[in-house]
């Protein structure tokens, strides 16, 4: 319980020590009008106020990641708790801010756009890919998640496939019309539902004094996975998350200030953080002493959730958090679609004030995730979880370029972005799914790429400020 305890307070404290430093390294600017107000145009375009951009953004980038990824994190014991507090704090919540503010000084453009301004051409056509296939398999993957948890609420009342269709119509919808018209209306209730089933789940494990394992670095898989790199691989969305800098760019086009950045970007990956937290921290005391693998091998991180919520808070208040769990894919799959048709829209310069532009790039994107809808959940997870941590790793980069260029400090970048590049490249080599080589090899393997892509970093960065007058910013130019 100390460890645990301990944990949600160096994530608060983090945001308030760790999280002003980046925005002092960033460098604010109260009066420089934001894209919301200077690129206008009432679809995607649209100033909200600061609280409504927090609960979007939270309920944007908190998909099933914070959830499942911790129960199946949970395997590992204790040791998960670290890798969500340092990776939050030094790495997810930097990523998330960086991307979020370097967007808003760039009207609002999405990271294809940012990669290729500072990373060269080529990334910009590779990271559109990339991103594009992420937004693809995360929303297939909140399409299933969700319809699958409906289904055992409502003990097969419904059809999977009905609940599938009209998940699917809900994320049309959300994707086609003005940010404002579902997202900005909806999103509110859903993120106090979301934070009530949490703090329910944490405040009763306090309240019960839950037999929470203290910190330990053993590694306490039952298959013996190896920490490195599976355990980043599988919490993801809870500690350093791709996939948020695909949503953050969706909020930079409505934010009011600047100065708000820091709540909204830094702040909602810290309240994900906890979020994750509870849950590992639920699924180790109260499956503590029994197998936690085959309860999971059963029914999936679905039934834990469900064993968890109903043994916690009771019929009544089980369900409403069950539902505060179904919320989070499904809040996350309509804007991982969103931002799938803005990047692609952004790629091929085609405007969306038009019903029409947007309805010829979205019904393509549904089509196609459809039909993803019918491979292994198992399966689209793992690739899911390997583009994640390279698209996470590609966006700090960005970040570290765009700090390196004015000589500010970008090691607050430069070394989580190393560390997921390393990560993404043991798993590739190592993972059935990639290489298949043996662990020592991947390792070996790994440090040789992770080691080329510093070179040409570094390599970049010397280019880039040899330019006079290199581009920062969309609206002004900047000599380095």
């Amino acid at each position: 319980m100390i460890t645990f305890l301990a944990s949600i307070a160096l994530l608060i404290v983090g945001y308030f020590t760790y999280g002003k430093l980046i925005e002092k390294i960033f460098g604010v600017k109260e009066a420089r009008q934001t894209p919301a107000y200077s690129m206008k145009d009432g679809v995607d375009y649209i100033p909200m106020g600061t609280n409504r951009n927090s609960l979007i953004q939270l309920l944007n980038i908190a998909g099933v990641g914070p959830i499942f990824g911790p129960i199946m994190g949970a395997l590992y014991g204790p040791v998960a708790f670290i890798w969500i507090v340092a990776g939050a704090i030094f790495a997810g919540a930097v990523h998330d801010y960086l991307t979020g503010m370097i967007s808003i000084r760039n009207n609002g453009a999405h990271l294809p756009q940012l990669a290729g301004q500072f990373l060269g051409k080529t990334m910009k056509h590779v990271v559109n890919f990339v991103a594009v296939l992420l937004l693809l398999l995360v929303g297939t993957v909140f399409v299933t998640a969700p319809a699958g948890l409906l289904f055992n609420v409502m003990n097969g009342w419904m059809a999977l496939g009905v609940i599938t269709t009209i998940i699917f119509v809900y994320y049309i919808l959300a994707t086609m019309l003005p940010v404002d018209k579902i997202i900005g209306r909806i999103y509110p209730v859903l993120g106090a539902l979301l934070l009530i089933s949490a703090i329910g789940i944490g405040g009763m494990l306090v309240f019960t004094g839950a037999p929470i394992p203290e910190l330990t670095l053993q590694n306490m898989h039952p298959a013996g996975a190896a920490i490195f790199p599976i355990l980043m691989i599988t919490i993801a969305c809870g500690a350093i998350s791709g996939f948020h800098a695909t949503q953050s760019p969706i909020i930079s086009r409505t934010l009011q200030n600047e100065k708000n950045g820091r709540k909204v970007f830094y702040g909602m990956m810290i309240v994900e953080a906890i979020i994750a937290m509870i849950w590992a921290a639920a699924a180790m005391s109260l499956f503590y002493g029994t197998d936690l693998s085959a309860l999971i091998a059963s029914g999936g991180a679905g039934l834990v959730v469900s064993e968890v919520s109903f043994a916690l808070l009771g019929a009544i208040g089980g369900t409403l958090a069950v539902l505060g769990v179904i919320v989070l894919p499904i809040t996350s799959g309509d804007t991982a679609f969103r931002s799938a048709r803005m990047i692609i829209a952004e790629y091929v310069n085609i405007g969306q004030i038009k019903i029409t532009n947007r309805l010829w790039i979205a019904l393509p994107l549904f089509a196609i995730s459809f039909a993803l809808t019918k491979m292994d959940f198992t399966l689209l997870w793992r690739y899911f979880g390997v583009t994640n941590a390279a698209i996470s790793a590609i966006a700090l980069f960005v970040g570290a370029m765009y700090l390196a260029i004015q000589y500010k400090m970008h090691w607050v970048a430069t070394i989580p972005a190393t560390f997921m590049t390393m990560v993404a490249f043991t798993f590739i080599f190592n993972a059935p799914i990639g290489f298949g080589l043996p662990m020592a090899t991947s390792y070996v393997a790994a440090t040789v790429a992770t080691v080329i892509v510093l070179v040409l970093f570094a390599y970049k960065l010397k280019l880039n400020r040899q330019l006079e007058n290199f581009k920062l910013d969309a609206d002004e130019k900047k000599v380095a």
